[in-house]
């Protein structure tokens, strides 16, 4: 039985023609006697009839279960009137079946396909039935064709696939490494990579000019629903291009997949937004566009308020008061009610906020306790009220709710507000939002650790002028660094590099990486620094959390074949497992 075509390529073309298809029982229905059967295969289904006067055909058709897989050759016709079906690509024909073979019986499966109501648990340790679901079939024929969509880009602009290695060494780049232990080299460990970052740039220096991979990415960090132990990225680098031109090729990549892989037109050009601007007004340096909500800036206002709580605040030297305005939220069929604008603090906590104070303006000309309804109203005079009903634009029926702490716990938790209250409250449009986020700053300060870190990573190029900053004021000091943002998700970061050894030197010493160090954990890329590098840059692209977003889900897990839990372990295949006593005494380890 060879087989003519795929299940879901049956269309009005192969009318009046004999064929063979092959596939999974889907489902098997009979009606008045006459026996149907819609039959799946990777491309979509079909409808297949059995007619009761080929009685052979129609007692094989009775022993058909779920999950049966069966290959039928039988002849196109067009389904009776009525019976169309328009969300299908076959569903204006159907197969009448001549011969149908069993090629394989099934168990009961442990779920129907069509269960929508299904526990994550039984999904992944299920995962090859769970895969046959025509949602999960969709989702990853989605992510081959943006991957497709992106060889085919980066090809037909001279970029070359080249592999680098996964057996790597530990180096510090943020997040913790997977070990893996060498039984040749007693006590000494590979480092599964977070990212080939080091050798792409290596791959610049030995002249390759444009690379790219899709590659597998390590991080042994703390999973989340955007977040997995083992991810791919879309990693780029290129050399004597300037931040402007790198940025402007690969935001043709995305749009280029957008338009391949969904028929989706992206917006030409995307914007772009300064990284202190998307914190002023965003609180966050991935903002979603889609929700047009902004938050006032009130920090300077707060400095002379009576008020302990926002003047100490803002009195901080990293300290923040800031205004988040909802429109049509403090009164009317909109208002918010008093459970919601408690659970609204709670979410805020999350985000290491001690409250969340607000005002109910009910009346925007009366800048009193009389017009604008709050406990805090009293603490405040009329000259702050007057401001912050002007500043934040309040109308009557508004509500403003503010923060005040630390400028990190305020931004994080009014960025996170701003989302979900947007969001909520039906403040979000539809569609795509992109943006380039750019003039990030070149470091990050760690309370922890009290010093200065790398903000991206230690190889990236200041800002032309910032150069002297990195040591006399590391905190003002901006980087050529960029990322790529769609809908509130970060899909894409990069930068130019350190490409002369004077400079590399510099940011080594604004890290306060000494030269043994240095050598230790960055010895190879100094060396080949040493001997004509090119100015290079490039960037890595989330294709997991790219592919998500494409396909409209909530975490990447269902864009990827066979995930781990939050947890990190595959369920499927029961990993992480013990190992034998001799396997652990082959590489000289020992439990504790």
């Amino acid at each position: 039985m060879k087989r003519t075509d795929y299940c879901g390529r049956m269309d009005r073309q192969r009318l009046a023609q004999t064929v063979t298809v092959c596939g999974w029982v889907h489902r098997r229905r009979d009606h008045g006697g006459v026996i149907f059967i819609d039959l799946r295969d990777r491309e979509g289904l079909v409808q297949i009839v059995c007619d009761p006067d080929r009685a052979e055909i129609f007692a094989i058709a009775e022993k058909l279960r779920h999950e049966f897989v069966i290959g039928v050759t039988g002849l196109v016709r067009p389904r009776p009137e009525g019976t169309v079906n328009p969300d299908l690509a076959s569903g204006e024909i159907e197969i009448l079946a001549h011969e149908i073979e069993i090629l394989n019986t099934a168990q009961t499966p442990p779920f129907q396909l069509d269960d929508e109501n299904l526990s994550e648990t039984v999904r992944l340790q299920h995962r090859v039935i769970d895969l046959r679901r025509p949602q999960m079939q969709k989702n990853l024929h989605l992510r081959y064709r943006a991957a497709m969509a992106a060889r085919r880009y980066l090809d037909a602009r001279g970029f070359i696939d080249i592999e680098t290695p996964v057996l790597y060494k530990s180096t510090p780049e943020g997040a913790r490494e997977f070990l893996v232990p060498s039984r040749i080299h007693h006590g000494l460990f590979y480092a599964l990579p977070q990212s080939p970052q080091l050798f792409k740039q290596m791959l610049m220096m030995a002249g390759f000019d444009r690379y790219y991979q899709i590659v597998k990415c390590f991080r042994d960090e703390d999973s989340r629903a955007d977040r997995q132990p083992e991810f791919t990225q879309i990693d780029i680098e290129t050399s004597f291009l300037s931040e402007v031109e790198i940025r402007d090729i690969m935001e043709g990549l995305v749009r280029q997949m957008f338009k391949e892989a969904l028929q989706v037109e992206l917006p030409d050009p995307f914007p772009i937004m300064k990284y202190a601007d998307a914190m002023r007004d965003y609180g966050i340096d991935k903002p979603d566009l889609r929700v047009a909500l902004k938050l006032t800036e009130l920090t300077d206002l707060m400095q002379s308020t009576e008020f302990k709580l926002f003047r100490s605040a803002a009195e901080l030297p990293n300290g923040r008061v800031a205004a988040l305005r909802v429109p049509g939220a403090g009164g009317g069929e909109r208002a918010l009610t008093r459970k919601e604008i408690d659970d609204y603090t709670a979410f805020v906590k999350i985000y290491g906020a001690g409250g969340l104070a607000y005002i109910k303006v009910n009346d925007a000309a009366k800048r009193n306790e009389e017009g604008l309804q709050s406990p805090i109203v009293k603490f405040l005079s009329a000259e702050i009220l007057d401001a912050i009903i002007e500043r934040t634009g309040a109308q009557t029926g508004d509500l403003i709710f503010f923060a005040a702490d630390r400028e990190k716990v305020v931004n994080d938790s009014l960025g996170a507000l701003r989302g979900k209250v947007g969001h909520d409250r039906g403040f979000a449009e539809e569609g795509w939002k992109p943006l380039w986020i750019v003039d990030f700053p070149m470091f990050e300060y760690d309370d922890e650790r009290k010093a200065w870190v790398a903000r991206h990573h230690p190889f990236t190029s200041p800002k032309d002028g910032h150069e002297a900053l990195m040591k006399t004021d590391p905190g003002h000091a901006i980087a050529k660094a960029y990322d790529v943002v769609l809908n509130g998700w970060e899909i894409g970061g990069g930068s130019v590099r350190n490409h002369k050894p004077e400079m590399q030197a510099q940011l080594f010493e604004a890290l306060e990486i000494g030269p043994e160090e240095q050598q230790q954990k960055f010895g190879f890329l100094l060396e080949a620094l040493k001997y004509g590098a090119p100015p290079h840059g490039g960037i890595a692209f989330g294709f997991d959390r790219l592919v998500a977003l494409m396909a409209g889900v909530e975490q990447i897990r269902d864009v990827i074949a066979f995930p781990k839990t939050q947890r990190a372990q595959d369920l499927l295949v029961e990993a992480p497992a013990p190992v034998t006593e001799q396997q652990l005494r082959d590489l000289h380890i020992k439990i504790r």
